[in-house]
Parts: structure tokens; C-alpha cells; sequence
């Protein structure tokens, strides 16, 4: 990773133009790094400052601070955002917590819907230490579910079993099924394990990789395991993000969403960061700031 300079955005009529003050990198993005090459910029969740209204007189106006979730090019010092996916901020949100909402606050929340209520139902969830686990936890916590997650130090597992988790384990055998709905995230030899905890007829909706391992399922195990089980695939994408971002938005200003936040650095530190992101040495978020803010 390197700086270099390139052309100011220009943004299409539907989009504004933003300053960005801190950008959250995600752990997925660095694999885009395995294949270097020319293309647009990284980049998916940013905080900063409208610097351009959009001129079809959609979104915020000039010198509205605001969170949002670019198609890409967020890890730069402007970004061409649609107005569909932009928040606005108020004062009570800084910039550093704002850009850690994007992906993985809008993944978790479209997440539970998929799974629809949880109230007093039994959830298991795996890879639980990550962005996107931290939200799950706290917001299923909420609902009232009965959330066993899966982390692998107990260091993490104390600051989700704080956020409302019922259980703590650090593997996924270790797991007291049966679960109503499993949330899977890890894949590889994990998925079929995390399935044989479900209830007969129960759910499990598998929604990342983070091991980078194939799942292999094998029938007669299947047979052998919960019946009538249902495997959902989930993938967070599909605009408009911003009524997502805007209801977590409200959600950290009321005090009942906290971003879980592992490293703040300046973006000349990019590049450690990236890699600490890999090896998954970072708990929860990591943000990235520009020297722009305020």
C-alpha cells in the first residue's frame, strides 16, 4: 500500500461529494489485495463533510456532516457517495464511530431480519468477535434472544458477554444446542459442525467465510443430524443504504448501539492496519483517520 495521487471524484447527479475524515477498512477488502491492479480505490464506509451537494437536489446540503457507504474509493481523502446511501450526523457522533457503522451495521441489522423474531428464541452465533459480531450480539441481545456466541479469547468473549450475550464459548462444539437459528459466518469444517447444533426444522443462515475454507456437507451426516433443517444464504447488498444507516445512526445517539472499536489510527498507518486486519488481530472495528475533521 502506498499514497499516490489521483483525480478528485466527480460525482453523478444522484451523488455528493464528500471530504472524508475517517474511513473503517474491512477485513474482506484486504483479499481484493491478493490480485493488485489498476481499478477504483477500496473503500465502503466513511464519515465526513458534504463538500458538493447532489445536483438532483437529492440528500444533504453543503456542510452537512454525514456517514455513508460508497460503491468503492473510500480510502481516499473525497468520495463520490450516491444519496441513497448516505446519514446524516448529529454533533453527539464523531467521525471515528460513524465510519465504523456502514457494512457491518447494515449487514447485522439486515442480518436479524433475515431471521426474523428473536424474542425468547435460542440463536447461536459464530465468528462473533468480528465488526459484524458485535452489532449482531448487542442488537439480538435487545430483541431478546438467547444468544450463545462464539469467540476465540476470553478477553473478547467478556466485552460480548457485556453487550448481552447469554453464553460464551470459544469453539463451536462447545456449543449447548439446540438452537432455533444458528447465524454462521466462519465456514470450512465450522458450518456443518455449527448445523448439528440446530433444532429439528430449525434455522441456519450462513453469511461469511471468514476461515477462507470450502464447506464440505456430507448427506449421510445430514441425515444423521437435526431434521428439516434450513440453510439460508445471506448477503447484505441491495441499496438503498441509507434508511439502514440513518436507524443506526439513531441507535448509537440513544445509547443502545455501541461500535466496538479495536484500533483508531491515522491513514498513513493504512497499510499495518490492513494486515493486523487479516490476521485478525483486531477486535471489532478499525478506523482510519484523514487529519480532516473539525
Amino acid at each position: 500500500m502506498e499514497f499516490t495521487d489521483v483525480p478528485q471524484p466527480a460525482p453523478q447527479a444522484h451523488e455528493a461529494l464528500i471530504k472524508v475524515e475517517a474511513f473503517a477498512p474491512n477485513r474482506g477488502e484486504t483479499f481484493l489485495l491478493e490480485r493488485p491492479g489498476p481499478g477504483p480505490l477500496p473503500g465502503k464506509d466513511i464519515a465526513g463533510l458534504v463538500v458538493q451537494a447532489a445536483a438532483d437536489g437529492s440528500g444533504p446540503g453543503v456542510g452537512t456532516r454525514v456517514t455513508g457507504h460508497p460503491p468503492q474509493g473510500g480510502w481516499a481523502e473525497y468520495a463520490a457517495v450516491p444519496t441513497h446511501s448516505l446519514a446524516v450526523l448529529p454533533d453527539a457522533i464523531d467521525s471515528t464511530r460513524a465510519a465504523a457503522l456502514p457494512l457491518a451495521g447494515i449487514t447485522a441489522l439486515r442480518l436479524l431480519r433475515a431471521a426474523g423474531s428473536l424474542t425468547g428464541r435460542r440463536v447461536l452465533l459464530t465468528g462473533a468477535s468480528g465488526g459484524v459480531g458485535h452489532y449482531v450480539t448487542e442488537l439480538a441481545a435487545a430483541s431478546g434472544a438467547d444468544l450463545t456466541v462464539v469467540t476465540a479469547t476470553p478477553e473478547r468473549g467478556r466485552r460480548l458477554a457485556d453487550l448481552g450475550a447469554a453464553e460464551v464459548v470459544h469453539e463451536v462444539a462447545a456449543a449447548q444446542g439446540p438452537f432455533d437459528v444458528v447465524l454462521e459466518s466462519t465456514g470450512g469444517p465450522e458450518l456443518p459442525t455449527a448445523l448439528s447444533k440446530a433444532r429439528p426444522g430449525g434455522l441456519l443462515i450462513w453469511f461469511g467465510q471468514a476461515s477462507r475454507t470450502p464447506v464440505s456437507l456430507d448427506f449421510f451426516d445430514l441425515l444423521g443430524g437435526p431434521a428439516g433443517v434450513t440453510i439460508q444464504h445471506f448477503h447484505y447488498a441491495g441499496a438503498p443504504y441509507g434508511p439502514d444507516l440513518a436507524a443506526l445512526v439513531r441507535l448509537v445517539e440513544q445509547g443502545r448501539l455501541h461500535p466496538e472499536i479495536g484500533r483508531v489510527a491515522d491513514w498513513d498507518q493504512t497499510a499495518d492496519v490492513l494486515v493486523d486486519l487479516r490476521e485478525r488481530r483486531v477486535r471489532g472495528k478499525a478506523v482510519l483517520t484523514t487529519g480532516a475533521a473539525r
